[in-house]
């Protein structure tokens, strides 16, 4: 797009100096030996005029654009993960950095050209993000430079950020504990696609790790398990009402995410039980539906926005290998009570 740009020698024949003083000005050199009042003059030229650095000039000086390229499969157009995008772009801004970002649909072809598009631009770095938490391969052109995984992990042992899915299964079960339960905690949603290839998930394994992990710190361990075939609210009311059908139904029932815990609350209702009343039930994810179900689900969150800030710190700092782990909090509403 052609238009009339204000140019440095614009700037430094309005402030009476000479170009070479001018961009010592406004880059903040010092030992310039230059006067407040030359200095004074300079900006009061450059905000007169309208003028901005030219980037692609300082860029071949600097080897930096001050740009970074964000490249995912779906996460763009999903809104239950836009905080990845959301913290990446805050984070980037107050860094003085644009954030350039394509999205792939998981179609190879597209996401090599867009990779090569970036790289065409020289981006100061790569964040490359996966909408589930999981393995992936790493296109080899992007191992030249920067890099850093979002929700995301490789055989590389590039840096990475994840939400801390173990720990987060340990604080689901806590706070059931704090409430009275113990011996009664079932889980709904094994499955063994996402508990044996890392490619499709990394969450269900470590989530499973954590849960059971907190009821042996007490000597207990699940009161029954129950696999689905995805962890949707359809197969998460299939499961409950298997539950349900038991000679001893569970006080507290965990579901490996809240759409399984949407199903669930729909079979407990179905047969004149309440939430919490005769089963407390926790989850994991924090979907924006959690808080409007009656009662609000229990939920502990997904820290996608934080994540998304952590990647573009490790980018820019050049800090850190491997994974880097982000706690996921605890929404607490009214889904949890002491046992009946």
């Amino acid at each position: 797009m052609a238009h009339n740009r204000v140019t440095l020698a614009d700037v430094a024949r309005r402030a009476g100096l000479s170009k070479t003083a001018a961009s010592m000005v406004l880059n903040g050199r010092e030992g310039t030996r230059l006067s407040a009042e030359a200095h004074q003059r300079v900006f009061k030229a450059a905000e007169e005029l309208g003028y901005r650095p030219n980037i692609a000039a300082r860029s071949l000086r600097t080897r930096k654009t001050a740009t970074i390229a964000f490249v995912s499969d779906i996460v763009a157009t999903t809104r239950f993960a836009s905080g990845l995008i959301r913290g990446a772009l805050d984070a980037a801004r107050e860094r003085d950095h644009v954030l350039l970002i394509a999205e792939t649909q998981g179609d190879p072809a597209f996401e090599q050209h867009a990779i090569d598009a970036m790289l065409d631009r020289q981006v100061d770095g790569v964040i490359y993000a996966a909408m589930a938490t999981r393995r992936l391969t790493v296109p080899p052109a992007l191992l030249a430079g920067p890099v850093v995984l979002l929700n995301a992990t490789s055989p590389n042992g590039l840096p990475c950020v994840l939400p801390d899915d173990e720990r987060a299964g340990w604080t689901a079960v806590t706070v059931l504990l704090e409430s009275g339960h113990r011996d009664r905690i079932a889980v709904i949603g094994r499955n063994r696609l996402k508990e044996n290839d890392p490619e499709v998930s990394m969450a269900a394994t470590a989530r499973l790790a954590g849960i059971r992990g907190a009821l042996a710190d007490v000597g207990a361990a699940v009161h029954r398990e129950v696999s689905c075939p995805d962890w949707l609210p359809e197969h998460g009311y299939a499961a409950m009402r298997t539950l349900l059908r038991k000679p001893e139904r569970p006080t507290a029932v965990v579901c490996m995410n809240d759409r399984l815990a949407f199903g669930a609350y729909q079979a407990i209702a179905e047969v004149g039980l309440s939430v919490p009343r005769d089963v407390s039930v926790v989850s994991f994810d924090d979907d924006p539906i959690a808080a409007w179900l009656h009662p609000g689900l229990s939920t502990v969150a997904l820290p996608h926005e934080l994540m998304g800030r952590r990647a573009v710190d490790l980018l820019l700092d050049g800090t850190g290998a491997g994974p880097t782990l982000v706690p996921m909090s605890l929404r607490r509403r009214r889904s949890i009570a002491p046992p009946a």
